[in-house]
């Protein structure tokens, strides 16, 4: 399970360039949960991480599902994305960008389409296109239960 930003500022969405097995791809600040955090959590983390900029979702875009196979080596993973809009806040410039991040970078809808060989996965141009079209959803239509925060409990153990 993955989390993405997508954000917007006049036009043109803020992207990460970052290495993968493929070679560079582009991508929006984007990963997977840490243990005991929620996807709220995890997208502002992610985005922090990888931006060195805070993010303060506001909606949901929705809920994406795809599938990966990398030409270099051969892994194949399917994967659902759950993708976030909101406001971009203050830049740490003193922040290292996480491992694998070369650079972030803002560009439109139409440089994006443009190469879409450059995209990690297919999924970011359809959260644009979504974002684009209005989609939105309330935060609060997605629900944590406190088991999720809390300290891993082995099976069959009691709480």
């Amino acid at each position: 399970m993955t989390v993405a930003a997508v954000i917007e500022r006049g036009g043109r969405f803020l992207l990460v360039e970052e290495e993968t097995a493929d070679g560079l791809r582009l991508n929006q600040p984007a990963g997977h949960l840490d243990p005991g955090e929620s996807l709220i959590r995890a997208v502002i983390r992610e985005t922090l991480e990888e931006t060195a900029h805070t993010f303060e979702p506001r909606a949901l875009l929705g809920c994406y599902m795809g599938r990966s196979l990398s030409s270099r080596t051969g892994t194949d993973v399917t994967y659902v994305r759950f993708a976030f809009t909101g406001d971009l806040g203050s830049l740490d410039a003193g922040r290292q960008l996480d491992t694998g991040i070369v650079r972030t970078v803002w560009m439109s809808a139409e440089e994006l389409r443009a190469c879409t060989e450059r995209h990690r996965t297919p999924l970011v141009m359809a959260c644009v296109n979504d974002y684009l079209a209005g989609k939105r959803f309330a935060l609060d239509a997605l629900y944590t239960h406190p088991s999720a925060l809390a300290a891993a409990v082995p099976l069959g153990a009691q709480p």
